[in-house]
């Protein structure tokens, strides 16, 4: 896949800020719903009157949802123009203009001051960072000192098949995907310490079947507006990401992860220190 980081980065604000997009997966753009955003927020343990930052937050619904439940001000900042003017427009309708701003922004060069948020959620983002490095250490350089960082994110084990290699299943969340491992190698590295794991498979399971039901839904309803091209590619992608999660390749996980009050340039330890390790997710069964 020969593409620039530039051209991943305007694939994803554009995919990522369509219609399409909310009609496949919702407002909330990630596994796991209000739910796991819940887990999110309270793994933070913000207080009333903090200042929360949402990274790439979509169309803002776990923005607004972490301004409800914590009572603090939040700024959501996102790369798609459109998620961002969407993401006013339910503030406004929310109420919530008071406490909550959105603004267009680069995860790898976030608008926001050195040590100036008090928590940070990023939902299944990190996966579609070209340079993740680069996130990681601008997540850190915004916290305070003991300020936390709540992340879920895809997570892959072993060689992923072609198909999932493509820029579209990068886009998909899939094919720039790191182990868990991984993940807190980078946000030690940037000078987090991680705090707590879990694992969250059954949310993606829940997530590609919804994705595949709307798919299949779309092409009886509309099939001149979706094209059957369209179709067949977004369901080969589907039948290939639902084996690797079958394979226990391919799996979606949380990570907390917090800034010390020094930050520490030494090699820090690998994610085989102790972690604390919770509960994964609970399927609900078919209504």
């Amino acid at each position: 896949m020969s593409v620039t980081a530039e051209q991943v980065k305007a694939c994803c604000a554009s995919v990522y800020g369509s219609a399409a997009a909310r009609y496949l997966l919702g407002e909330r753009l990630h596994p796991g719903g209000a739910e796991l955003t819940s887990r999110l927020i309270c793994a933070l343990e913000a207080r009333h009157g903090q200042t929360l930052a949402d990274i790439a937050c979509g169309p803002g619904a776990s923005a607004l949802q972490l301004a409800r439940e914590t009572e603090c001000e939040v700024t959501g900042i996102d790369l798609s123009p459109q998620n961002v003017a969407d993401a006013w427009r339910s503030a406004a309708e929310a109420g919530l203009t008071h406490r909550v701003s959105f603004t267009r922004g680069d995860a790898e060069s976030l608008p926001l001051a050195d040590a100036s948020i008090d928590g940070a959620l990023c939902e299944c983002a990190l996966c579609t960072f070209p340079d993740k490095a680069a996130a990681a250490a601008e997540l850190a350089r915004v916290l305070r000192p003991g300020a936390r960082l709540a992340l879920s994110d895809v997570t892959v084990a072993g060689e992923l098949p072609p198909e999932l290699r493509t820029l579209a299943a990068w886009v998909a969340c899939i094919a720039d995907a790191r182990s868990l491992a991984q993940i807190g190698a980078l946000l030690e590295d940037a000078g987090l310490s991680v705090r707590l794991t879990e694992t969250h498979e059954g949310a993606l399971v829940d997530l590609l079947e919804q994705v595949e039901v709307r798919i299949r839904a779309a092409r009886v309803l509309a099939p001149a507006a979706v094209g059957a091209e369209s179709v067949e590619r977004g369901l080969e992608l589907l039948s290939a990401a639902r084996e690797a999660v079958k394979d226990e390749k391919l799996g979606y996980a949380v990570v907390v992860a917090e800034r010390g009050h020094e930050r520490s340039h030494a090699h820090p330890e690998r994610l085989s220190s102790p972690v604390r390790q919770l509960s994964s997710w609970n399927r609900r069964p078919a209504s």
